[in-house]
């Protein structure tokens, strides 16, 4: 089945690519493992240079490249800008800064001269979800493109136009052929590839059930994984929270890239004293959010991915309704063309409802009043993923007790949680494994080789 991109604002088919074929994936693994052997005996000081490089041909292409992201998967032109921006900015700060993550680390022993080398391992295979085109890619290949590694990715079907240009912009930029590869494999082939020994290990960002699948796999071949699944990231309102400056923020966390993202959040935890006016603000603005054109500038929500994400997302609230939750506003999808379904305020969401317990990958916010902060850590706590979370307050004690009781891999204060190439990222319990980004993360598919001189 080929690839088939279709616009989700107009339902339009942009355009199909087809896949590769059993001896197509030999071969161009094959290229890959000869591109490695090139690759990892290129200096640092190379590498650098051509990451810059592409570096700058991105920031030459931002409209481009973002009218191309809102036409696969629907998301803003704005924030399509800004994830293209994003990335080349990431390319910028590991060309300057994988040489110091990288470095020989000495130990003092009782010989002559010992430490920790972190060494490339070989082709790493990539499995990328939909929601964010370049950024997902760029996250997890380029510190690993740094080490010494190639990557070979599996892009999600639905945007192939986003993944033949990243192949295409490091061509361009200088980089060996086949140092960033786009596979157009469908599932079914995906355990061919992790098992095809050229393939040193696996990174994944996507569903539970993904993640569930690709560990397994990796596991029967003994090849490393990195797992960035699902999350249901608590947005904490303590009792000392500035509203004026956290309601605007609770709406952009609920309706960012249209909801579709792990760290998006999506339960809405308040202390009772803060309760009724966070709610009455909240609704409002939420009510407020201009669904439409993801190409319009006044347009701040535009559609689902798709028709199966959007009729699934209207199947949750629906049942959650049916069992008695609310809707202070939305609620329901919106007709006509286009996979639109707009902001929603669920409240009184019964514990059994899937509300509560399934992943609301769209822009639908479930707000929990509870007794205190510590209720509220509580709650945060009682779900099995933990991805990301954060606390809104002025009180630092209020803003240290979110930080140390959050069982999550990410905490943010005051601020949307978020990605950086400085910080490590990554979840804890079913929210995966592994890190990226920072020195943990470029060093995660690094042989971390110990020697040692007499």
């Amino acid at each position: 089945m080929p690839f088939v991109a279709t616009n989700p604002a107009t339902e339009e088919v942009l355009a199909e690519y087809p896949t590769l074929n059993a001896r197509e994936i030999d071969e161009t693994l094959a290229r890959c493992n000869d591109a490695y052997a090139t690759w990892r005996a290129t200096a640092m000081a190379t590498r650098e240079e051509l990451m810059r490089r592409a570096a700058e041909l991105l920031e030459s292409e931002v409209p481009v490249v973002a009218a191309m992201m809102t036409e696969e998967m629907g998301k803003t032109f704005a924030a399509a800008k800004g994830e293209a921006a994003k990335c080349a900015q990431t390319m910028r700060y590991f060309a300057e800064h994988a040489a110091a993550m990288l470095a020989e680390e000495p130990i003092a022993t009782s010989g002559s001269r010992s430490g920790v080398r972190f060494d490339p391992i070989g082709v790493i295979f990539a499995v990328m979800p939909w929601n964010f085109p370049l950024w997902q890619v760029v996250r997890m290949a380029v510190p690993t493109i740094m080490a010494g590694n190639v990557v070979a990715f599996k892009h999600a079907p639905n945007v192939p136009a986003s993944a033949r240009y990243l192949e295409q912009l490091f061509v361009r930029a200088g980089f060996p052929a086949h140092v960033l590869t786009s596979l157009f494999v469908e599932v079914d082939q995906v355990p061919n590839v992790i098992a095809d020994p050229r393939v040193r290990a696996v990174s994944l960002t996507g569903s539970e059930r993904a993640g569930r699948s690709v560990a397994e796999l990796a596991g029967q071949h003994l090849k490393k994984c990195v797992l960035e699944l699902g999350g249901s990231d608590p947005f904490i309102v303590a009792a000392s929270a500035n509203l004026d400056h956290t309601v605007p923020l609770a709406v952009s966390a609920r309706i960012q890239n249209n909801g579709q993202a792990c760290i998006a959040s999506k339960r809405f935890i308040v202390v009772r004293e803060r309760a009724d006016e966070f709610l009455e603000r909240f609704t409002a603005a939420m009510a407020a959010v201009a669904l439409g054109d993801p190409m319009e500038p006044a347009t701040a929500l535009g559609p689902l991915v798709s028709r199966a994400q959007r009729d699934l997302l209207a199947a949750q609230v629906s049942a959650s309704i049916a069992k008695g939750a609310m809707a202070l506003t939305g609620g329901a999808a919106k007709d006509g063309t286009g996979f639109y379904y707009p902001a929603t305020v669920l409240v009184d969401v019964p514990a059994d409802s899937r509300a509560n317990c399934e992943e609301l990958f769209g822009p639908v916010a479930v707000v929990k009043v509870v007794d205190d902060l510590d209720a509220a850590l509580a709650f945060a706590n009682d779900t099995p993923w933990g991805l990301g979370g954060s606390i809104w307050a002025e009180d630092e004690r209020e803003i240290d007790a979110a930080i140390a009781g959050l069982d999550v891999g990410v905490v943010f204060a005051n601020a949307l949680v978020a990605s950086m190439p400085e910080l490590p990222f990554g979840g804890t319990k079913n929210s995966g494994f592994g890190r990226e980004l920072s020195t943990i993360g470029t060093r995660e598919f690094t042989n971390a080789k110990s020697f040692f001189v007499a």
